[in-house]
C-alpha cells in the first residue's frame, strides 16, 4: 500500500512538472526580447544640438534636427528567433549598432524590409515615426540602442497601431 502511494505520489509529481513545462514554454515566446539598460538616461553636460541626414534607397533625404538631445539612454535587446517588436515609434531619435544576428527593420512610411547584420548600424528619427523590427534568422540577435531627446520618465518606446497597409511576417 505505501509502495502503491509512493508511486502515484511520483507520477503526479511528474505529470506536474511536465505540466509546468509546457505552461511555461509558451510564455516565453510570448514576450522573448529581453531588455537589459546599460545606462541610466544621463543628460549631455555640453550646450548640444544634433543633426541626422538620413538618405534610404529609393527616397528623398530626411534631416532630423534634435534641439536638445538630453536625455540619453543606452539599453541592449536581445531578440529571439521569430521575435517581433510591436509597432511603435519613439520620442526621441535611436541609433541601433547591431552586434550579433540579424535584425530587419520595416518602417511604415514604406513598408520595406532593411536586415541589419553584426558591426551594422542603423538609425531611427524618432519622433512619430512608426515602425517594428524583427529577428528571422536561426539565432538570437543582440543590439545596442542609444535614444537621444527622451523625457525624464517617459517609456523609451509607445504602441502604436499597426498600419494596415503595411504587413510582416517574422
Amino acid at each position: 500500500m505505501r509502495r502503491t502511494r509512493l508511486m502515484i505520489v511520483a507520477s503526479l509529481t511528474i505529470a506536474v512538472g511536465l505540466l509546468a513545462a509546457v505552461t511555461v514554454t509558451p510564455s516565453l515566446a510570448v514576450n522573448p526580447i529581453e531588455v537589459q539598460p546599460l545606462s541610466v538616461r544621463a543628460p549631455f553636460t555640453d550646450n548640444l544640438d544634433l543633426r541626422f541626414k538620413v538618405k534610404l534607397d529609393g527616397q528623398a533625404t530626411h534631416v532630423v534636427n534634435l534641439k536638445d538631445p538630453s536625455l540619453t539612454q543606452t539599453v541592449m535587446f536581445t531578440v529571439q528567433p521569430g521575435a517581433m517588436f510591436p509597432w511603435h515609434s519613439h520620442e526621441g531619435s535611436v541609433v541601433v549598432n547591431v552586434t550579433s544576428g540579424e535584425l530587419v527593420y520595416v518602417s511604415a512610411m514604406d513598408c520595406v524590409e532593411r536586415p541589419y547584420g553584426p558591426g551594422e548600424a542603423f538609425f531611427d528619427p524618432g519622433h512619430g515615426h512608426v515602425h517594428t523590427a524583427f529577428n528571422r534568422g536561426s539565432v538570437p540577435t543582440v543590439l545596442v540602442a542609444t535614444f537621444f531627446g527622451l523625457s525624464a520618465n517617459g517609456p523609451l518606446s509607445t504602441p502604436v497601431t499597426p498600419p494596415a497597409d503595411c504587413v510582416v511576417t517574422p
